[in-house]
């Protein structure tokens, strides 16, 4: 056969499978969306896990000074998986992974937590079938491997921030769903503001707001929000209106206060905890809740740590005084997180 005629077809069957594999990414990341055709916007929430508003937790903070805010939301889950996820594979025939590869193929896993995470809270939201095989179509036949890390990733994302539990609905079964990890939902000595969907953007906010010395301007509210996947005038597949949500609901109901800054003009406005937030919960439970997101210890951020640690000395110092209002109030109990082992 001339040489000529064998560089075309082998031109040819190249080009064939590009698009095989192109077709195949898209489909898998299609997934997550095929049956949540709603007008809300169905970004994730994740940050230093997943990334997702919803992928891992939703607060990264810099690895050079982990004390400072500009830690924005790190579970956001980017689109552009697709050709990361090339890049990857092509590394893998090489004869020795750098430390920056490893580092790279860990994101990938970590994005890819984050895609199962919007599939599991659409599906958990739409109140319809959580199914093995589509997390799998998600996860794409290159990371079948690597889903029990991935599926790992995922479920430490939705106990720690939604504070949901994936579970089998039957033994070795191809079907799972998603609960409570705080008990029992009728029980009302806990608050709507630690269940889900709610504790998934309260929690975070108080963090933000508390790493950020204790208030936190409009524009980075919102631009930590954005992080997060959650966009001002966009209706959120969870939570709705977020406007609505932190500058009157959570407002009305003392968890946040949002007021205009002091001698501003023309008018700025802050965010700080509210009432019912120190009531019910402290800075060392929310600075746990953060360095967990981001794989660490409280004492990872040395300064807020000391500030907590003194917040829990004034509450001791308070408590002969008053009855708790943590304990009165029910706030959410720290739960290890288990998931179901894949087969």
């Amino acid at each position: 056969m001339p040489r000529g005629h064998k560089s075309k077809l082998r031109a040819r069957e190249k080009r064939r499978q590009n698009r095989a594999e192109t077709e195949s990414l898209k489909s898998a990341e299609a997934a997550t969306g095929e049956d949540a055709e709603a007008p809300c916007s169905s970004s994730s929430l994740l940050a230093g896990a997943p990334s997702s508003v919803t992928g891992a937790g939703p607060l990264q903070t810099s690895s050079s000074d982990p004390a400072t805010t500009s830690a924005a939301a790190g579970v956001s889950c980017k689109r552009g998986a697709g050709k990361a996820k090339g890049r990857v594979w092509k590394s893998k025939s090489s004869s020795q992974a750098s430390p920056s590869t490893e580092s790279f193929a860990l994101d990938i896993l970590t994005q890819k937590a984050g895609h199962l995470v919007d599939y599991l809270l659409t599906q958990h939201q739409m109140k319809k079938p959580i199914r093995k095989t589509d997390m799998l179509k998600i996860v794409h036949k290159w990371y079948r491997k690597d889903f029990p890390e991935i599926l790992k990733k995922a479920c430490v994302h939705l106990d720690l921030v939604y504070g949901l539990e994936l579970k089998e609905v039957k033994p070795n079964g191809n079907f799972y769903t998603l609960v409570d990890n705080q008990g029992d939902t009728s029980d009302e000595s806990l608050s709507r503001a630690w269940r889900f969907p709610i504790r998934g953007i309260l929690m975070p906010l108080l963090g933000m707001i508390f790493l950020n010395g204790n208030r936190a301007s409009q524009e980075e509210i919102w631009e930590f929000l954005n992080a997060m996947g959650i966009y001002d005038g966009m209706c959120h597949f969870i939570f709705g209106e977020p406007r609505k949500l932190i500058t009157q609901d959570l407002v009305q109901e003392e968890y946040l206060v949002y007021q205009q800054v002091a001698n501003s003009n023309p008018p700025r406005y802050e965010f700080l905890w509210g009432p019912r937030a120190h009531a019910e919960t402290s800075k060392i439970k929310i600075l746990e809740f953060v360095a967990k997101i981001n794989d660490k210890g409280p004492d990872a951020f040395p300064a807020h740590y000391e500030e907590a640690l003194k917040d829990e000395e004034e509450r001791a110092r308070a408590a002969p005084r008053a009855s708790s209002p943590a304990k009165a109030s029910g706030h959410p109990t720290a739960t290890s997180s288990h998931c179901p082992q894949p087969e």
